[in-house]
């Protein structure tokens, strides 16, 4: 029963992040996000990276107090949400915006379409008119160009 809150709460961390990104991070917390599409900032860091934090500290304290109360269900919401988390962290920093050059040229079709996907999103430098806002997921287009390249060799 464990593992499958985990695995929910995981799947359902894209739906929430998808919202978060289109609404929160693209709306009133603009300010943070910003440096992110106009590359405006100097150095490795953006202001965009406080969202590791602000979005650790919920986890944190989830995992805390489902330990504190003998493993609860609050443990294993947090893990699910931590593990997304790790998943976004190298999807995103690591594959996508090669903060770690790794799987540059990679030909796997999902890769290439979450990295299409996102690519598009950073097309608009403003926070209106943005698409994809998912992170470990795409619109099914950005998946057939892919697949169906690889299957019609």
């Amino acid at each position: 029963m464990n593992l499958l809150l985990v695995l929910i709460t995981f799947l359902l961390m894209e739906a929430a992040t998808w919202l978060i990104h289109k609404y929160i991070m693209h709306g009133f917390l603009w300010s943070l996000h910003k440096d992110h599409h106009d590359h405006s900032h100097e150095g490795h860091l953006e202001r965009n990276d406080l969202f590791f934090v602000i979005f650790a500290l919920p986890t944190i304290a989830l995992l805390f107090a489902g330990m504190r109360a003998d493993y609860n269900y609050l443990f294993f919401i947090g893990l699910g949400i931590l593990l997304y988390g790790m998943a976004y962290f190298f999807v995103h920093d690591i594959f996508i915006h090669q903060r770690i050059p790794f799987l540059r040229n990679t030909k796997n079709p999902y890769l290439l379409a979450i990295r299409r996907a996102h690519k598009q999103h950073h097309k608009h430098t403003g926070r209106e008119q943005g698409e994809c806002f998912g992170f470990l997921w795409a619109p099914w287009k950005y998946f057939s160009m892919y697949f169906r390249s690889k299957t019609s060799r």
